[in-house]
C-alpha cells in the first residue's frame, strides 16, 4: 500500500469524489480531502492510499491531469516531520 499527495484540488472536491477520480486505476483503501481546523473548507490538497500497481498507475497517468479546470498534482507522499 502506497499513501499519494494529492495537490491542486478544486476547492469544492469531496472525499468521495476524490476516491471515485482514483478508482479506476486500482483499489482505493482511503482518500481524505484535507479540511481547514477552523472553517472547516477544503486547504485545496488531500491524501489517497492505494495498493502498490494503482499507486505508480495513478501518479503516470493524473498527474498534470485537469480535475474540475485544475492540473492536479499527484506523487507520493513524505511522512510527515515532526
Amino acid at each position: 500500500m502506497k499513501k499519494l499527495y494529492v495537490g491542486n484540488l478544486p476547492w469544492s472536491v469531496t472525499d468521495s469524489e476524490l476516491e471515485s477520480f482514483f478508482s479506476g486505476l486500482g483499489e482505493v483503501i482511503s482518500a481524505r480531502v484535507i479540511t481547514d481546523r477552523d472553517t472547516g473548507r477544503s486547504r485545496g490538497f488531500g491524501f489517497v492510499e492505494m495498493d502498490d500497481a494503482g499507486a505508480g498507475k495513478a501518479i503516470a497517468e493524473l498527474n498534470g491531469k485537469d480535475m474540475g479546470g485544475r492540473p492536479l498534482r499527484v506523487n507520493e507522499a513524505n511522512e510527515r516531520r515532526r
